[in-house]
């Protein structure tokens, strides 16, 4: 066995090429008052997060998403700005546009900052949900930078450690470190065992979830994905998983003049509401600290010492952060992304409500 076993393709899935993907994502968000150039920019973010595996980020969004809009809880036409702002850091708010518009501004502020400051900081308010916290980590990478990435989750499924109340989200984490001959090593993680999209995802397929997920307010394990609203997350290691979340919310949350907190609103039952989601995003220029070159090196000499591990008995390899994404981004980039029956059946009604040619394999 080896770290993590990838999901077997289920029956009746079919297979979209992510430029076509990112076209029908493109044009079902411009038929509902989204401009044509920002609808290609979300649907190439939400394209790349099928592609690199994180199913529960990418087009499986997209129904919820135009329910949001159809509900007025997003704003089609924000004025994305910089509301506060030094050498190098900044705060933007997002007009409560969707996030992936605004945290791929606040990417590419914060990496031309980086090239006078070294280091460069900058956090958003008044945001939506973005996708995975990997894609935005992942653009400072392009410009021989270390990408950092924090966000407050869009609904609270996680109570403090010993105690019931939903205060907590799954509240990710991303960091992207750059190599030369081998691929960056990006961790992509949530504070939580399960990112609560997974939860999402087995419940529309019709699957069980594994012990270890969710429990029960009787701290049994809850195993139904249909009933999660019954139960809540369990942070990742325990009480350090929570200390995690806890932290990462005041860093992309209270410090952003964000939500956080009982303030979060649950985008999963309220359509209407502002939600005032908080991220943040840091970029590192290596070039500051060593030569690039160097850097990269150094990073390439340290996953060949993991990759070259004794193994344990039963277990075929030793993977590195980010190598399983890797993988799958390169075979569906070559063979298309699945899309499962159920999903396909969601995207199919919501072409047609919207008035779009559908998805076809």
């Amino acid at each position: 066995m080896s770290q993590a076993t990838p999901t077997a393709e289920a029956p009746g899935s079919i297979r979209v090429g992510t430029t076509q993907l990112q076209d029908f994502i493109a044009r079902v968000l411009h038929a509902v008052g989204m401009p044509e150039d920002d609808a290609r920019i979300v649907g190439a973010i939400m394209a790349e997060a099928d592609a690199r595996g994180a199913d529960a980020h990418g087009v499986f969004r997209l129904p919820p998403y135009v329910k949001r809009i159809r509900a007025g809880g997003m704003n089609m036409r924000p004025d994305i700005r910089v509301v506060q702002e030094r050498a190098g850091s900044a705060v933007i708010d997002g007009d409560n546009g969707i996030g992936h518009l605004i945290m791929k501004k606040a990417a590419d502020l914060a990496v031309h900052k980086a090239r006078s400051t070294g280091v460069a900081w900058v956090g958003a308010r008044m945001s939506n949900h973005a996708g995975p916290a990997g894609i935005y980590a992942r653009m400072p990478l392009q410009h021989g930078m270390i990408g950092i990435y924090m966000a407050v989750g869009s609904a609270n499924h996680m109570p403090p450690w010993g105690g019931t109340d939903m205060l907590l989200s799954t509240n990710p984490i991303a960091i992207a470190v750059p190599g030369r001959a081998r691929p960056p090593i990006v961790l992509d993680m949530a504070t939580t065992n399960a990112a609560y999209g997974k939860v999402k995802a087995k419940a529309q397929r019709g699957e069980m979830m594994p012990e270890g997920w969710m429990v029960g307010r009787d701290g049994k394990p809850l195993l139904d994905p249909k009933r999660s609203n019954e139960g809540f997350l369990l942070p990742i290691g325990g009480a350090k998983g929570y200390g995690l979340a806890m932290m990462f919310g005041l860093l992309a949350g209270t410090l952003n003049g964000a939500a956080f907190g009982r303030d979060v609103v649950d985008f999963n039952q309220d359509y209407t509401t502002t939600t005032n989601t908080g991220h943040t995003v840091i970029a590192v220029d290596v070039e500051a600290f060593m030569p690039l070159r160097h850097f990269e090196e150094q990073v390439d000499d340290i996953w060949a010492q993991m990759k070259s591990s004794e193994r344990l008995p039963g277990w075929d390899e030793i993977r590195l952060p980010g190598e399983q994404s890797n993988r799958t981004y390169d075979e569906r980039m070559a063979g298309g992304v699945p899309i499962h029956a159920e999903l396909r059946a969601a995207l199919d009604a919501l072409a047609e409500s919207v008035g779009v040619v559908p998805l076809a394999a």
